[in-house]
């Protein structure tokens, strides 16, 4: 049998990543850390297992191509159009910073202009792969901090274009006005392509994957979204651009489609094992003797540019009057090395502009940051003492964090404190102002509160999880506290502020997760209301109507699913459409129902009239079904029986009144007429 090349590598690597995954699973270490040690105990530099990095290398391209493709499926263009503002500014603050910091020290320690620049790129870069993996698998995208990181990621990428043509012509000593205009010519070339994705996502994707889905052909169009994730990236590089850019693009003009929750949902598994090889990938570049070597210089260097880089991310998202919270998260989330910042530094190995011995060390503090990522990713939450430093410099650059007028302060009373103003939080304010009940609310979306301002709305920008700005919305007055925001990692800590700040208000929160409401009750919630559970008794209940069940069988398997996981104090009343629909159009205005007499309920051997259903409840029984049979002749003298399926119509408050009346069960005092 013919040898398959490569094939042992493959093997290797994924079966020692498993391996060394679950060992530091069992300690509570990220996934990706384990990646990258199955890579450095399997490359060249560990025990040999793999020596040839070239294929492993290119199916981590393949990862990574993958990545930035379903990243961009989870930002459309209207989406994208609303962390503008974050990516331009932002980016630019925190590249601009970083590039200037690096060449200033690198000059300081007596490196030549042209080395000192191509290292200020290499170090400016952050990890798209690793930071957006993991605030997507803690649900942090749409948080404050996940939407400046993204942003920031996103610049980062398109200044990877005049990046990867800067380096060669430093290391060629290219004069200014060359370099001014190798540059100039990137940004055209950026700017045309990203025009042309952006023609075909709104008039070619859109038709072809429409053509497509009529072959309903899960393969073919499994085959057509690949050919668009990676004919995308290849044509973006035949321009000289960053295979990455151009999965993103490919990304956003499939996300604006119809299709696409089921491309992301097609490209998912695929994506999650090439982005696995991408890591291993990684760590089979660390050299061990390199730290024997300058093991001194690399941790110092791990630290200084880490240290440095969360600085200058803080600092921007300061600047753009984050608080101090979402800058300290932001600034944690960015302080990395990142994937491209080791294709410029073999670019500038190869070139001569720097030395393979600085690469190695720069490469290993590399790795060394981006190792920890996820252990910093996942503590930041929990520690609070780098916002409290940040607090005093988050007032200065942003004012008080909230601009409540004295006099609505003085006045406000008895009113809703609402924590977060996105489409749950605009829904609650809508509903309060037509009930004439005064609000607040309270969001750190800059442009969401310019614009709720504009139409004359009390919203204004602030950080939650701080009792300063609590007490700034009036909430010692405040009735109820309703919060509903993007991180949850902040949830519990604005549920403690307001509990701190207000002994007595009602406070509602909403989470994503069921596991995590003990919690918020504990820190002192009255009530949390869970994502998960309540979409998926809501489909409970749609599904068995649509099924044709009845009424009261429903609600009966509303509530049993209730008690396994929370009780809710609202009513589900969700429309049916019964075998009966037809007759419904007959009846005007009136909706049609149907009700199952059970085993004791009350209605059992008596009739209609008896119970004076009409008279007491107002609903009509036009129709029953005894065993299949539809019975309609004499029926408000026929005797009901167990099993018997009443067909009703009447004013939803009518209908609910008689199911109650019909399957209330028997008690001693309800005799049976003789």
């Amino acid at each position: 049998m013919a040898h398959i090349p490569y094939l042992e590598e493959l093997a290797i690597i994924a079966g020692l990543g498993v391996v060394v995954a679950l060992l530091l699973g069992r300690l509570r270490l990220p996934t990706i850390t384990g990646l990258l040690v199955a890579g450095a105990v399997a490359g060249p530099h560990g025990f040999g297992l793999v020596l040839e990095r070239e294929p492993i290398e290119v199916l981590a391209e393949v990862g990574v191509v993958l990545l930035l493709f379903t990243v961009g499926l989870e930002f459309s263009l209207s989406r994208l159009r609303r962390i503008l503002r974050l990516l331009v500014i932002g980016g630019t603050i925190q590249v601009g910073a970083t590039i200037a910091a690096v060449v200033g020290v690198a000059i300081a320690l007596g490196r030549a202009f042209p080395e000192a620049l191509a290292f200020g790129c290499v170090l400016a870069l952050s990890s798209t792969a690793i930071v957006l993996r993991m605030l997507g698998e803690r649900r942090e995208l749409d948080a404050p901090h996940g939407r400046f990181i993204v942003g920031v990621l996103i610049f980062q990428d398109l200044c990877v274009v005049p990046m990867v043509l800067l380096v060669p012509l430093l290391a060629r000593g290219g004069t200014a006005a060359e370099l001014g205009g190798s540059i100039g010519l990137a940004m055209v070339k950026t700017i045309a392509v990203v025009a042309l994705v952006l023609l075909a996502a709104r008039y070619v994707v859109p038709r072809v994957l429409g053509w497509v889905d009529a072959s309903r052909s899960r393969e073919l169009f499994l085959l057509a979204v690949l050919t668009l994730c990676i004919g995308t990236a290849w044509l973006t590089s035949l321009a000289g651009l960053s295979l990455a850019l151009g999965a993103f693009l490919g990304g956003v003009a499939v996300a604006d489609t119809a299709f696409g929750q089921r491309a992301m949902g097609e490209m998912l598994p695929l994506r999650d094992v090439f982005v696995s090889l991408f890591f291993v990938s990684l760590g089979m570049l660390l050299d061990p003797s390199v730290f024997l070597e300058s093991g001194g210089f690399v941790l110092l260097l791990f630290a200084g540019f880490v240290l440095a880089k969360a600085l200058f991310a803080t600092l921007a998202a300061l600047a753009m009057r984050f608080p101090a919270r979402v800058a300290w998260l932001a600034g944690v989330g960015l302080a990395q090395f990142g994937e491209f910042g080791f294709v410029l530094l073999r670019m500038a190995e190869s070139g001569g502009l720097v030395e393979g011995k600085d690469a190695r060390v720069v490469m290993a503090a590399g790795i060394l940051s981006m190792s920890v990522t996820p252990l910093l990713l996942r503590w930041a939450p929990h520690v609070t003492a780098g916002e409290r430093l940040l607090a005093p410099l988050a007032r200065l650059l942003s004012g008080d964090g909230i601009e409540l007028h004295p006099e609505v302060e003085e006045t406000v009373a008895d009113h809703a404190v609402i924590v977060g103003f996105g489409v749950a939080g605009q829904l609650l304010a809508r509903s309060l102002q037509r009930s004439g009940l005064p609000f607040v609310a309270l969001e750190m979306n800059a442009d969401t509160v310019r614009a709720a301002r504009l139409r004359g709305e009390p919203v204004f920008y602030g950080d939650a999880t701080s009792p300063e700005t609590l007490e700034h919305a009036g909430i010692e007055r405040a009735r109820v506290v309703a919060i509903m925001i993007n991180d949850p990692s902040a949830v519990p800590r604005v549920v403690t502020a307001a509990r701190s700040c207000h002994a007595s208000a009602q406070i509602l929160v909403r989470t994503h997760y069921l596991a995590q409401r003990p919690e918020l009750l504990d820190a002192g919630a009255d009530e949390a209301v869970v994502e998960e559970v309540e979409s998926g008794v809501e489909l409970l209940a749609m599904t068995l109507r649509r099924m044709g069940v009845p009424r009261n069988i429903v609600d009966q398997r509303v509530t049993e699913a209730r008690e396994g996981t929370l009780a809710s104090e609202r009513t589900e009343r969700v429309g049916s459409p019964s075998t009966w629909r037809d007759n419904a159009a007959a009846l005007g205005k009136l909706r049609v129902d149907s009700v199952v007499l059970e085993v004791g309920a009350v209605a059992i051997g008596r009739t209609l009239v008896g119970l004076a259903l009409r008279q007491k409840t107002g609903a009509i029984a036009f129709a029953l079904e005894r065993a299949g049979v539809p019975i309609q002749e004499g029926l408000p003298d026929l005797e009901l029986a167990e099993g018997d399926i009443l067909h009703l119509a009447g004013s939803e408050v009518s209908l609910v009144a008689a199911t109650a009346l019909l399957v209330r069960p028997r008690t001693s005092a309800d005799a049976v007429p003789a």
